[in-house]
């Protein structure tokens, strides 16, 4: 049995970790375990590849609505091939890079293999057993499959699947109604497919604010279909190339089918935590599979460490890297630090973006009772940018204790996921008082300036609602 001072599972955010303990005096040996290729689910399948589908999706819409500005374009086609190969190729440099760097490092055994206990700080791997003084767990996550009857015998493509298409699908139905829906719905309806979107949740998005998402929901629904509050009943094949899909309205109980020539699974994400057989080393995990941990991140076996996508708390990749700084303060260095969730930001890279931080308006109400919550709420086209930019639907939405202390904040609209950044960073100052970012300047005309605007356009949370139940009476009506 081989024995190492550190035992690493995944090749994601723990290689942070795995980094700063090859600096050490005397350098540790280390075992560096990937049952996949190496750079992280965010790399590999996820962030990366996703991102670089997105953005020519985006281009693509920007060209669309150039007529409304007074110029005439013409779009003569798609190369769907080369954007996806331009994805795959910009993703396998990253993955070589990783792969040799990992082959090279001296104090280093990589293993391309999977990974399980057999006991307390021993696994397998491969045919090899090995032991670790620390054990670094970052195993990821996989896509959810429901139990759908018909789906395994028909066959389906995942986020990770349709990343080796070659050919783009006429017609492609996406099951899901949340992130992973949003954006692909985006990328494959912009590269020409007719997309349909069936989500089990009342309300598209159902992770964003209402009105976040029925404005996300009005606008890609004029680019696909989007049918919400929809349950998947059947799949079947149709014959070789085509699959139906009968769904049932959960209100009314109609049901209906709908047709097409791929399917996409889009339901989530699933732990990979049962690869690791935790119950042999004593780990404990919740109802759903993921590992469970302490507010450093160690898990019931001690120094054994789980982050990322394995403890199943916020899977993104800046979380994870978070995670990781937090426990390399507490199993490194020997400093004590506590994982801190009061302000995970997360962005939805559809068309129109969104971004979010920090709580919604019903947690705050909650928390904090209707009379303490204050709600900004400032559109995009009232500021001179966003009018010469055509914004009509687009938003920003903050949410204060009293006046002076923001809890969360909510976008939509181009360049989302850079707006809120301002936000963000005030919500990790001690206050989180607004007023730094009042007392700065913000460039003139520029989109920052619906962040500067919102905070004067502050109002109760019960006017706030009032104001939604006239803008949209038939959502939001009181």
């Amino acid at each position: 049995m081989k024995h190492y001072d550190c035992i690493a599972i995944g090749t994601g955010s723990a290689m942070g970790i795995v980094n700063a303990l090859l600096d050490s005096d005397p350098m540790p040996k280390i075992a560096v375990v990937d049952k996949d290729d190496p750079g992280g689910i965010c790399l590999t399948r996820a962030c990366i590849p996703s991102k670089l589908l997105v953005y020519p999706a985006e281009v693509l819409r920007y060209v669309e609505e150039a007529p409304k500005h007074g110029i005439n374009v013409e779009i003569k086609g798609v190369d769907f091939p080369a954007i996806m190969q331009r994805m795959r190729d910009s993703v396998n440099r990253d993955i070589r890079s990783i792969e040799e760097s990992l082959k090279q490092a001296e104090a280093v055994d990589y293993y391309r293999a999977v990974a399980e206990f057999t006991g307390p700080y021993t696994m397998r791997v491969g045919e090899q057993e090995i032991k670790g003084d620390m054990i670094l767990l970052c195993s990821g996550s996989r896509p959810a499959i429901p139990d759908i009857k018909g789906l395994q015998k028909t066959g389906y493509l995942t986020s990770d699947t349709l990343l080796n298409l070659e050919e783009l699908p006429k017609e492609l139905i996406i099951l899901g109604g949340g992130y992973v829906a949003a954006e692909y719905g985006h990328f494959f309806s912009a590269m020409g497919s007719e997309v349909t979107i069936l989500g089990r949740n009342p309300q598209f998005l159902p992770g964003e604010e209402p009105e976040i998402s029925l404005v996300a929901e009005q606008n890609m629904a004029e680019k696909m279909d989007i049918l919400t509050n929809h349950e998947v009943v059947e799949v079947e094949s149709v014959d070789s190339n085509r699959v139906l899909v009968k769904v049932r309205d959960r209100e009314t109980g109609n049901q209906e089918e709908v047709e097409a020539d791929a399917l996409l699974v889009a339901a989530g994400r699933a732990p990979n935590t049962d690869l690791l057989k935790p119950e042999r080393a004593g780990l404990k995990t919740d109802e759903h599979g993921w590992l469970q941990v302490d507010d450093r991140l160690e898990t019931s076996l001690k120094n054994v460490w789980a982050f990322g996508d394995a403890t199943g708390k916020h899977l993104f990749k800046h979380v994870a890297n978070h995670e990781a700084r937090v426990v390399h303060s507490n199993a490194v260095l020997g400093e004590p630090m506590i994982v801190d969730y009061h302000a995970v930001p997360h962005a939805v890279f559809a068309y129109p973006e969104i971004a979010a931080v920090g709580m919604g308006e019903a947690e705050a109400v909650k928390t904090y009772g209707p009379d303490r919550v204050v709600i900004g709420f400032q559109p995009f086209a009232e500021t001179a940018r966003g009018e010469a930019m055509g914004l009509e639907d687009s938003f920003v939405k903050v949410i204060l204790e009293s006046t002076d202390r923001i809890l969360g904040a909510h976008i939509i609209g181009p360049q989302a996921s850079i707006l809120i950044q301002e936000l963000i960073t005030l919500m990790y100052t001690e206050s989180r008082s607004p007023f730094p970012l009042l007392e700065g300047m913000h460039i003139h005309p520029s989109l920052s300036e619906v962040v500067e605007a919102v905070f004067s356009n502050l109002m109760t949370y019960r006017d706030y609602r009032h104001m939604l139940s006239h803008m949209a009476p038939e959502h939001f009506g009181e």
